[in-house]
């Protein structure tokens, strides 16, 4: 009987670490995307296959590659 009033403490306390680590996580961010890694991981080379909701800011194009958008691979501006 001496060993429940160690136990229950201890458990007590390990489930409010528990709770409490589990709340960081949350507020660091660390369940915000649970797809876009796995989105990542298939369409490593391929960036426009992405799908919009799985894209992070790091992946967004930048200006140069925007203003080349419309060309061909010959640099050849296309008719759209």
């Amino acid at each position: 009987m001496e060993s429940v009033l160690y136990l229950v403490p201890l458990m007590l306390i390990l489930v409010a670490v528990g709770i409490g680590l589990f709340s960081w996580a949350v507020k660091s961010g660390q369940y915000d995307d649970l797809e876009g890694p796995a989105h990542r991981i298939l369409y490593d080379d391929d960036k426009e296959m992405i799908p919009k909701d799985a894209q992070t800011p790091d992946m967004k194009q930048n200006p140069e590659e925007s203003a080349n958008s419309g060309e061909d691979s010959d640099g050849k501006k296309s008719d759209s």
